[in-house]
């Protein structure tokens, strides 16, 4: 299993840096093909996506996170922070855990 991450260059070259493959994305596009080719390669476990990148295609995104279970899609915020009105990593692991952090 690997990560894979779809951002803009910040992001992917920071995840490379690491190891992690990724594609920038420029628009809805862009966001929508790389999306789709990460869900195709059958060694990916995680997809990283930046809020912003992931709010280009929020609708192919949700339909996605409602309908599949692997691979998990984990979104960071971008370069300028977190967007308004998305959860922050402590929301969501309350959420997902049922206990407050």
């Amino acid at each position: 299993m690997r990560y894979f991450v779809i951002g803009d260059e910040d992001a992917v070259l920071g995840f490379g840096m690491v190891g992690v493959d990724g594609r920038t994305a420029h628009d809805a596009d862009e966001a929508g093909a790389a999306f789709s080719d990460v869900l195709a390669m059958q060694d990916v476990g995680i997809v990283i996506m930046t809020e912003p990148v992931a709010s280009m295609i929020r609708e192919t995104v949700d339909r996605y996170l409602f309908s599949a279970r692997f691979p998990l899609v984990v979104e960071i915020p971008g370069r300028k922070g977190r967007m308004p009105g998305r959860p922050g990593v402590r929301e969501l692991a309350n959420a997902a855990i049922g206990v407050k952090l």
